[in-house]
């Protein structure tokens, strides 16, 4: 990675645990795709009214060559959850993105159903 990872912590205290997690899930991410030039994660509380105890959510921006991918999943009461279900979306939008630079991604031609012809 070309840029520092960036890790924060919103209305939550700083957790020496939850950093080390996203640092290897973070690892994990560059094995799917080398390319990756930065990427930012945020952890938070968010407040909802008529709810007991917290929830929690993590956004990510990964930084690739031509694009921004952003992974914002719905909150959870765990945050360990909320941090495997934005991470596991985060590797599918990578994998999504490599097999699209890669041109693995099929293209349908300019073929509409009435173009047949009949002899």
């Amino acid at each position: 990675m070309q840029l520092p990872l960036q890790i924060t912590f919103r209305d939550i205290p700083h957790s020496p645990a939850v950093e080390d997690r996203i640092r290897k899930k973070v690892e994990k991410l560059e094995l799917l795709y080398e390319r990756i030039m930065g990427c930012r994660v945020v952890v938070e509380s968010v407040q909802k009214h008529q709810h007991q105890g917290k929830l929690f959510n993590v956004r990510i921006d990964i930084t690739v060559p031509g694009a921004e991918l952003v992974v914002n999943r719905h909150p959870h009461e765990d945050v360990y959850v909320s941090m495997r279900d934005a991470f596991d979306a985060a590797g599918r939008q990578l994998e999504d993105y490599a097999r699209q630079q890669r041109g693995d991604v099929k293209t349908h031609g300019n073929t509409s159903k009435g173009d047949t012809e009949i002899t």
